[in-house]
């Protein structure tokens, strides 16, 4: 291998368990430790319970998708390098810097509430401290190798994971009274208008806020270029990601939804001491449950920073080796390490974070709702793409004995979460819409879907492709 080579090559330094444990514990964050509550409280526990449920049966046929493309063709580039074979390469590069930016902003989110979680132990440091401290520690685990950040994503998702089995046993035992005293049985579960507030309409309101919890499972896909043995590996982790939907999401708000009103207006809260988690904890009367949750909050958002780098990183180096970004993008250390990518990233991150005490945060309230659809239109690109791989698969006559993973619901998986995500996209402030039209409520919401077009049809325009036909697109 000559020294060209090596220097546009990564490092498959991750491992079965690393991989099987970021998949597990790579959604578990901000959106289940907080979030929930307020789904339950506008829906009720029902009506979150179903959301929840749609939403994930949409991530895991989209995972499936995703697994079977990344493990017979894995790169860093995931659906952007897939977008670009099988369907469009203007569609490949959109999506390539929809995902890259995505990513870096949600550094900055991640920035601005590690800083409050600080303030709730620490209330008169300076957030300078803690900016700093975070960028440190997540950029440490990035530039050392690629081992080390899936050793640190490993320990960070551990503790998540091990934290919602605690909190699902504990809350059936709670159930049960087997501890906690008398049992509590179902009826805080229909209370008043429980299970379901609001009908559809509701169930409708929160399927953004779910599908927001469960961004961060296509990382899977990025990985897929680091990853050893991806043929093996991949399809392992996929598999999981049904039992984490069930067990983790599904079990824990019927839980919160078991034990806390869907009337009490803490669970409306963000602040982490009245976390739904929280509230169940202290139920049992464990005095400090609020600090304890507030350190495994801390540890979602420094494992989000982490694989937010991680993921944005490895797309832009992946862009720059198409020829779709800056060369020099494409450098890497000696440790295969895309070093030059991890700190432009970082940079933009940190500029977007600034811009949050600058005009009473307007800049920044503006670049985090440019971000908010990303995710869902990278799942978008994941469906179409998958597709149309298996169709030019089949059109190219090759046997699907040759796939080391075959998704178990084509056509109807990738279809099915297209469509849900083409609804929640279109439909997530629908209300903005009814009586008065709300202007700048749209401007603010759907501001991520015009950017998407311009980079999509500015490339297309200069460029001048076309859509890959079935029979040309590249299946080596």
């Amino acid at each position: 291998m000559n020294k060209d080579t090596e220097n546009i090559e990564l490092r498959r330094g991750l491992k079965s368990r690393h991989i099987t444990m970021i998949s597990l514990g790579g959604t578990i964050g901000t959106g289940l430790f907080l979030a929930s509550g307020a789904s339950i409280a506008q829906a009720g526990p029902g009506g979150a319970l179903v959301a929840y449920a749609l939403i994930g049966m949409m991530v895991y046929f989209l995972m499936t998708s995703l697994g079977e493309m990344a493990a017979y063709m894995p790169s860093s580039g995931s659906f952007s390098t897939y977008a670009t074979k099988f369907v469009d390469p203007a569609f490949g590069f959109a999506m390539g810097w929809n995902y890259w930016y995505n990513w870096a902003i949600t550094i900055a989110a991640e920035i601005s509430a590690v800083n409050l979680i600080m303030k709730y132990w620490f209330p008169d440091s300076s957030s300078a401290l803690w900016t700093i401290l975070f960028i440190v520690v997540v950029l440490t685990f990035n530039l050392l190798s690629v081992n080390v950040y899936g050793e640190s994503e490993y320990w960070f998702a551990m503790i998540k994971v091990v934290t919602v089995i605690i909190f699902i046993i504990t809350s059936f035992f709670m159930i049960f009274g087997i501890i906690g005293g008398e049992p509590v049985g179902f009826a805080i579960f229909f209370i008043d208008e429980a299970p379901f507030n609001g009908g559809f309409l509701s169930i409708f309101g929160i399927f953004l806020a779910a599908g927001f919890s469960f961004q961060g499972t296509e990382l899977l896909g990025i990985t897929a270029g680091e990853t050893k043995d991806p043929g093996k590996n991949i399809p392992k982790a996929v598999r999981s990601v049904f039992w984490r939907i069930l067990l983790f999401y599904i079990l824990a708000i019927f839980a919160i939804g078991v034990l806390i009103p869907y009337t009490d207006p803490r669970l409306l809260s963000e602040d982490v001491a009245v976390s739904p988690f929280t509230l169940v904890f202290e139920k049992l009367g464990i005095a400090f449950a609020a600090s304890v949750m507030n350190a495994i909050i801390l540890t979602a958002m420094l494992s989000a920073g982490n694989s937010g780098l991680y993921a944005s990183s490895r797309m832009l180096w992946q862009l720059a080796v198409d020829g779709k970004a800056p060369k020099i993008f494409t450098k890497l250390n000696k440790r295969g390490v895309p070093v030059y990518a991890l700190l432009a990233t970082l940079a933009v991150g940190c500029l977007a974070f600034l811009s949050s005490f600058f005009g009473d945060g307007i800049v920044y309230i503006w670049l985090l709702n440019a971000s908010g659809l990303s995710g869902f239109i990278a799942w978008v690109g994941i469906a179409i793409s998958h597709y149309r791989f298996r169709k030019a698969f089949i059109k190219q006559g090759r046997d699907l004995k040759e796939l080391p993973y075959k998704a178990p619901f084509y056509p109807f998986g990738p279809l099915f979460a297209l469509i849900l995500c083409l609804i929640v996209i279109v439909g997530q402030n629908y209300s903005a819409f009814i009586g008065t039209i709300d202007w700048y409520g749209i401007a603010v919401s759907y501001i991520g879907i015009p950017l998407f077009l311009i980079f999509w049809f500015g490339y297309k325009i200069k460029r001048k492709t076309k859509m890959v036909r079935l029979e040309e697109c590249e299946l080596d």
